[in-house]
């Protein structure tokens, strides 16, 4: 998947709703444009308003970031299915930003609801936390013959120990794979600090490339997707 993605949405206030379109080259850019007002972040919960100061009514503002509103949007998400071959499912996400002058940004104040659409069924998870648990937990949900084809479930993808956002910021290893391949927890010569710097790029979780390949429990730091246990 190359080039400049449209992912069709919606936005909602107190002010009303507004059907929107958000533009996303799948790495570290997302765009829109909302009453007229043109945003930019490099993830769904930190869009600012381009040039310069944020606009004044009729949106809300927290850290220089839109809050007090719903954003929903929708992405094509690929499955394998045994047999069957790849699936073409539909991702809608749907995202509470938290008011200005409640507690302060995190997984605990932005609830995130994930539904997936696949072969006329809908597979949904809700509550709080980022992109990355979302899309674990609705593995979790797919019959056990269906895998989700995305970068968060590549073989060659990781994150950083310290972290990652609301979603994006998953280092892709695509063009070091010998090295990664090695990668057996977070320090020491075959830790993740010790290949963070051969990264291909950052990428979103649903992001694809040719280079996909699937996770297995024996790769990289973060271990096998979805994960063991419970979310």
């Amino acid at each position: 998947m190359t080039g400049l993605m449209r992912w069709p949405g919606r936005y909602t206030d107190r002010h009303g709703t507004e059907e929107i379109l958000f533009e996303s080259d799948g790495r570290e850019l997302i765009r829109t444009t909302i009453r007229g007002v043109r945003f930019e972040g490099e993830s769904m919960d930190d869009l600012g308003a381009l040039g310069g100061e944020p606009p004044e009514l009729p949106f809300s503002f927290s850290e220089g970031g839109l809050s007090s509103c719903l954003l929903e949007w929708e992405v094509p998400m690929p499955v394998d299915v045994a047999g069957d071959g790849v699936r073409q499912g539909v991702l809608r996400c749907a995202l509470r930003l938290r008011d200005p002058g409640g507690p302060g940004r995190g997984p605990d104040t932005e609830p995130l609801t994930a539904t997936l659409r696949l072969d006329g069924h809908e597979y949904r998870v809700a509550g709080p936390g980022d992109l990355e648990h979302a899309l674990h937990a609705l593995q979790r949900e797919l019959p056990r013959a269906a895998r989700l084809r995305a970068c968060v479930a590549c073989a060659w993808s990781d994150y950083h120990p310290a972290g990652s956002p609301m979603m994006a910021g998953l280092a892709c290893f695509r063009d070091a794979k010998d090295l990664y391949r090695r990668v057996d927890g977070k320090h020491g010569p075959h830790g993740i600090f010790a290949v963070w710097h051969a990264q291909t790029e950052l990428v979103q979780e649903t992001w694809l490339c040719e280079e996909f390949e699937h996770r297995t429990s024996d790769h990289g730091y973060r271990g096998p997707f979805p994960y063991r246990g419970s979310l």
